[in-house]
Formats: structure tokens, C-alpha cells, sequence
């Protein structure tokens, strides 16, 4: 490691860092000088600082020991870092071609030095409300999924192997427990954080309340351990380009049920489809961009379930 407890890095001790570690300076040829710094985090939870160079570049991650949107007052585990690079690493493995290389990780520092996607890549929901074609998205994220669900369950792997990596990724309870509350929990219940269209929405929100049956069936499916979920697979955990896609952030995974990752991708489409009006004006009447993604929210079900690794839909769906 670089340094023997943990510190914020900020532009300055970044550079630093970087000297002090073969495995990220090399990445960049060994040539410090003239480096360009930026920060991109999104403000929320992690500093993300994009380093470019004359023979080089990459991405450093590091994870603060609180929201850093909030301060101190509202502490969150930097041991996420570990979970991520995890995740990624075996994801990784599965799937190369649609997941960023991870170059290094300093767990005293929640630090993680991977591969930097460069431009054009460009968050998947930008893309999607700028209206740009994605051909090839729907290939492959079905790749992505069907390559590290299947290879990450028990249809893959030994009863040992599968309860060694379960175990281990328990210890991703913190994060695990904002997914149980925002995704199994808030929505079934009165909760300060749900919001509907009101009063047009009233009765629905109720029904779903109500429904004891669903709510117990939410609560089995989220207890299944099935395979390596990303665990919060939105469109901006994509970054694409018209050639590329690649899944990152994976912070919140853990040992989940397979539909949650395909809900969560296909949900997010749906909304993308229902948002592309919003995004409609005089030159652009968006009819084109909702075929498109309806056409690849077909697609991406059609190749998934047909993947040549034979990716069970029964399983899958059970």
C-alpha cells in the first residue's frame, strides 16, 4: 500500500500516490509529467479523479468513511470500496469485454485504480435523453448478464464455492441494507421517501400497500443468494458508446436473485421509453428513439434467454 492509514487524496496527493505505486504509475509509462487531474464524482458518495498523461491514463476511485454529499454527520462504511473491486474483478473475469480492467486496490485506502473509458463513452441515461442509437446495447448487456449470473450460481458452481462467495459478500451488509429499504421495504409501506402523482396515483399506491401476498413475495425474492449481482444496475452504470459497453459501480452487490439485475436494466428502459415525450421538440419528435429502445428491450430478453451458456429462464425467473 501507499500509505499506512487511511486519508482523503485530493489533486495534489494524487500524484504522490501514483509515484508510490508501480502497478498505477506504469499505466501511465512511468511519466508523471504534465498529468491532467479531474474530478467527476458525482457528489454523493465517492471521489472519482480522472488521470490522463502523456503516455497514459486511468481512473482512481477512493471511498470517504461518510456521504460525502452530507459530512460526517452521516457515516457510510468505505469498506464498499472492497465489495466493488470484488465485484468487479470477478465480473471481470466472467466478462472482459463489458467491464472495466481493475488495475489496483488499496483497502487501507478504499482506493480503486482501474481502466479510464474514454470518450466518447458517455453515461447510458445521457445518451438515452440526448436520443442517441445504441445498436448494439441490447447484445451486449444480455452477454454481461447472462455470462456473470450463470457463472456466479449454482448452475455453474460447486455447493462450497457458491456458500464461500455468498459468505463473504454478506460482510456488504451497510449497502445491502439501503437496498433492502429503498427497494423491498419503502415501496410497500408509508414511508416519507415514496412519491406518486397525487391524487391521480392515490388508489394505486394504496393497492400496493395492501397487497400482503406481493409483499411477502418481495420478501422471498430478495432473500434468494443466487448469483454476483451488480446491485443497482441503472442506466447510469452503463457507459457506452455506439461500439462499447461497459458496467461500472457495482458497489452495492451482493449475493441476490438474478431478476434483480434484469428488473432493475429493464425498468430503467421502460422509463427512458415514458421520459422520451419529455424530451420531444420541433426537430425531433423522439418516435425514432422509442422504437429503438423498445426494440432493444426486446432483444436484450430475446438473446438473454437464448445465450449460448443456456441461461435458464425458469431458474431464473423462480
Amino acid at each position: 500500500m501507499a500509505f499506512s492509514e487511511f486519508r482523503p487524496l485530493d489533486e495534489k496527493s494524487l500524484i504522490d500516490y501514483i509515484k508510490a505505486v508501480p502497478s498505477l504509475s506504469s499505466k501511465l509509462g512511468n511519466n508523471l509529467d504534465g498529468l491532467k487531474i479531474k474530478e467527476v464524482g458525482d457528489g454523493n458518495l465517492n471521489f472519482v479523479y480522472i488521470v490522463v498523461g502523456p503516455a497514459g491514463s486511468l481512473v482512481i476511485k477512493q471511498a470517504i468513511p461518510y456521504i460525502r454529499c452530507i459530512g460526517e454527520s452521516w457515516p457510510m462504511t468505505k469498506e464498499r470500496a472492497y465489495f466493488e473491486a470484488l465485484a468487479l474483478r470477478e465480473h471481470g473475469r466472467l466478462c472482459p469485454e463489458h467491464v472495466p480492467q481493475v488495475y489496483y486496490f488499496d483497502r487501507t485506502m478504499s482506493l480503486i485504480g482501474m481502466r479510464y473509458l474514454e470518450p466518447p463513452h458517455i453515461n447510458l441515461r445521457k445518451g438515452l435523453i440526448a436520443g442517441i442509437e445504441y445498436p448494439l446495447l441490447a447484445e451486449h448487456i444480455s452477454e454481461y448478464m447472462a455470462r456473470t449470473l450463470y457463472f456466479t450460481s449454482l448452475l455453474y458452481r460447486s455447493t462450497t464455492e457458491h456458500k464461500c462467495s455468498v459468505a463473504e459478500f454478506c460482510g456488504n451488509a451497510e449497502l445491502c441494507k439501503h437496498t433492502a429499504q429503498v427497494v423491498f421495504s419503502d415501496p410497500y409501506k408509508v414511508s416519507q421517501y415514496n412519491h406518486w402523482t397525487s391524487p391521480y396515483l392515490d388508489r394505486d399506491a394504496e393497492a400496493v400497500r395492501e397487497d400482503n401476498v406481493l409483499k411477502i413475495e418481495v420478501a422471498e425474492f430478495g432473500e434468494r443468494a443466487q448469483a454476483l449481482i451488480h446491485g443497482d444496475l441503472h442506466t447510469s452504470s452503463v457507459m457506452v458508446t455506439c461500439e462499447s459497453t461497459q458496467v461500472i459501480d457495482p458497489e452495492f452487490a451482493f449475493y441476490g436473485p438474478m431478476g434483480f439485475d434484469v428488473g432493475a436494466f429493464l425498468g430503467n428502459l421502460i422509463l427512458a421509453f415514458f421520459s422520451q415525450d419529455g424530451h420531444a421538440d420541433q426537430v425531433n419528435d423522439r418516435k425514432v428513439c422509442t422504437d429503438l429502445i423498445i426494440a432493444s428491450l426486446s432483444l436484450f430478453l430475446c438473446l438473454l434467454f437464448s445465450n449460448s451458456i443456456c441461461f435458464p429462464l425458469r431458474y431464473l425467473m423462480v
